[in-house]
């Protein structure tokens, strides 16, 4: 006790003693290290060097006396307890230090696979690699219901992906028997959800396009009543939401049928169930029904309709069918006003200058380049061009009608069209006034509406020259359609209509290379002339380059697979060739495209009769006299062939008829003579020469 009370008073009075305290170095300790991380001597290092190579040095298994916490193997210190600490470099205790030769476990660093308790041979094995491979992932369980019925809507997803895949291709037949198919696997689907107690999780998404691909391959394959069948189990299900609109596809069928008042209740009942929100929609339903009541006849409610759309929404094709119900009613000045709305449509569509590269800067150039004929651009040309076509259209019809003549009908569109966008169309109308003219068979006024171009720019008057080039070499002027032609290639160049009319008044002098020249360039210029390839191919075969003209018309019977024309100048030039089995060949082609063509059907009974088959001469040579009873040389052979087979009889009718043909011909008359005497009938025999006589 004595011992105590003397340690607390030497505690008090070191209390009061204050030490002298050394100014701080604040850079001291940037050079001290612990000599543990010295891996320069290690090799010195006898403890070291032992300890690998033998187990010296190896720690004993540590236990933890304070579980839970870092320093298990540390005991606890008091005030009056003395504490050995280890210091690092830094002056902080080190967490492995060793104390009573116990190993503190190295908690700091456990993420990276070290552990507190080692036995003795285990190795450093972080990512657990000697344990082996890894067991194998448990396989699902398809034999429950669940699973079941999720492979079971997938295979009716990938069904119905398949049949419209089938569509896409024009593959019909296949896309509805995969709709079917998925029809059916729908319906086994729903029983299963049924008989597992899940009926309420039906899928309706999947039965509303189940539904609905099938219907639409029905209505693809014409299988009308059963398209309406499966669209009407939609529309009647009150759980399917918007089913509504499927009405309109009803009606596009009931028009197929031409069910023209069912369709027009189905368009309606489908117009009532669709908002005003959807304004575009509506409008395309009201424009089916007013075109529903022009194939009816029932014009007042087609206009109906279609001033409706102009008014909320005007589209070129609404107003050019506004037209064409005015028209058919007979009221002029409606068809004005109707042809006023039509060019006043706005198309909704940039200028074309905008495509028009600039010489300063290159990145518009190149943007410019880019665009101008992007799919948006091609998309633009053609509906300015369907514009510019329903307008031309709209004009040459109603011109005869809104005015008492013609003439002044295309002057009053002429001066609409000029005081429009379509400023450029307002020539084309004034050539097609001249059109007219010819159709009227006046060609003075034609030619005279056609000569007030010749002041015009160029590309009018090539169009109006090439026309009156035309016009004069049918008159056969061809030193007028020379004239005209020359004026029309000075005007363009490139008009290969003005060249071929060129190469044509060059043909007719029978200068043949001039005009092959003329048509190879109307060639170059467009490559699918095919008036120019034709008059090629026929300008070789006056030249006798048989194998060239050969050459020209198996192009265009590439172009033209059913020209007739082509095909029998084929078979001409086959014969020319001396390979009549082609000509043959050609010539059967001709008549599976003319079955009444009286001179092919000659002409193959002649290559027949030089191949030696009178049979097959016979049938066509028949055929041919049955259609065309005037051909002299037909009836001559006809008649010398049942001489020939001793149906002397038969010959007489056809030898008659030639006289009725030449009456001035004694040689038939002496051939109707002739079969008398043969067939023994002396007494028609005695007449007919005592007629010749």
């Amino acid at each position: 006790m004595s011992v105590l009370l003397h340690n607390l008073s030497r505690e008090r009075e070191m209390e009061n003693v204050h030490l002298a305290v050394e100014e701080e170095d604040i850079y001291s300790g940037y050079n001290d290290y612990n000599p543990t991380f010295d891996s320069e001597e290690l090799e010195n290092d006898v403890g070291f060097q032992q300890a690998v190579r033998t187990s010296h040095g190896r720690r004993p298994p540590m236990t933890a006396k304070f579980p839970g916490t870092a320093i298990g193997a540390r005991p606890l210190a008091t005030a009056f307890g003395a504490r050995i600490p280890l210091a690092s470099s830094m002056g902080r205790p080190m967490t492995g230090a060793v104390q009573d030769g116990a190993a503190r476990p190295m908690t700091a660093v456990r993420a990276a696979g070290y552990t507190s308790s080692l036995t003795r041979g285990s190795t450093f094995d972080p990512l657990g690699q000697s344990k082996g491979p890894a067991p194998p992932l448990e396989g699902k369980n398809e034999d429950t219901p669940e699973e079941k019925i999720k492979i079971l809507e997938k295979k009716v997803n990938d069904l119905i992906e398949e049949s419209c895949m089938a569509q896409s291709i024009g593959a019909l037949q296949l896309a509805l028997e995969k709709a079917k198919e998925a029809g059916r696997k729908e319906r086994a689907l729903v029983r299963q959800r049924e008989q597992s107690g899940n009926a309420e999780h039906i899928n309706l998404d999947l039965t509303y396009s189940v539904l609905l691909n099938l219907a639409n391959q029905y209505a693809n394959n014409e299988m009308y009543p059963e398209a309406l069948n499966s669209y009407q189990v939609i529309v009647k299900n009150k759980m399917f939401s918007n089913a509504g609109r499927l009405k309109v596809n009803m009606a596009n069928i009931y028009v197929k049928q031409k069910s023209y008042p069912k369709a027009i209740k189905f368009y309606r009942m489908a117009l009532d169930q669709i908002s005003n929100a959807h304004k575009e929609l509506r409008i395309k339903i009201m424009q089916d029904i007013g075109v529903v009541f022009v194939r009816m006849g029932q014009y007042s409610d087609a206009i109906t309709s279609f001033e409706h759309i102009m008014s909320e929404s005007p589209n070129i094709k609404t107003g050019f069918n506004l037209i064409l119900c005015y028209y058919a009613i007979g009221d002029r000045e409606r068809m004005k006003k109707a042809f006023q709305k039509l060019i006043s449509v706005p198309l909704g569509i940039d200028d074309e200058d905008k495509y028009i590269q600039s010489n300063d800067d290159n990145d518009s150039n190149m943007v410019i380049e880019a665009i101008k004929n992007d799919k948006l651009h091609q998309m633009e040309r053609n509906l300015k061009v369907l514009a510019e076509k329903y307008i031309m259209t709209a004009a040459k019809l109603i011109a005869p009608a809104i005015e008492t003549s013609f003439a002044t009908g295309f002057d009053w569109c002429v001066d609409i069209v000029k005081s429009s966008q379509y400023i450029e169309l307002a020539n084309d109308l004034e050539i097609n006034k001249a059109i007219t003219y010819l159709r009227q068979k006046d060609f003075n006024q034609a030619v005279e509406t056609l000569k007030t171009f010749e002041k015009k720019d160029s590309r009018v008057k090539s169009a109006a020259a090439t026309n009156l080039s035309f016009l004069y070499f049918l008159e056969k002027d061809y030193d007028q359609a020379d004239r005209y032609a020359d004026l029309a290639m000075t005007a363009d160049r490139y008009n290969p209509a003005a060249l071929i009319n060129k190469g044509n008044t060059v043909f007719v002098k029978q200068d043949y290379e001039k005009a092959a020249e003329f048509y190879k360039e109307a060639l170059r210029n467009d490559s699918s002339c095919t008036e120019a390839l034709y008059n090629l191919g026929l300008t070789y075969k006056k030249l006798n380059r048989l194998d060239e003209a050969l050459d020209c018309f198996l192009k265009l019977h590439a172009i033209l697979r059913n020209s007739a024309q082509v095909m029998y100048q084929l078979a001409n030039l086959y014969e020319l060739l001396e390979d009549p089995q082609q000509a043959i060949e050609w010539l059967i082609q001709v008549l599976s495209v003319t079955h009444t063509d009286p001179q092919a059907l000659a002409k193959l009974g002649e290559l027949y009769d030089s191949e030696g088959d009178k049979s097959q001469a016979f049938q066509y040579y028949y055929e041919s006299f049955r259609y065309y009873p005037s051909n002299i040389d037909v009836i001559e052979w006809l008649g010398a062939y049942y001489i020939e087979t001793q149906f002397c009889e038969k010959a007489i009718q056809f030898f008659e008829r030639a006289t009725l043909i030449q009456p001035t011909q004694v040689k038939w008359q002496l051939m109707v003579a002739s079969c008398y005497r043969r067939s023994g009938k002396m007494f028609p025999y005695n007449s007919y020469y005592s007629k010749i006589a």
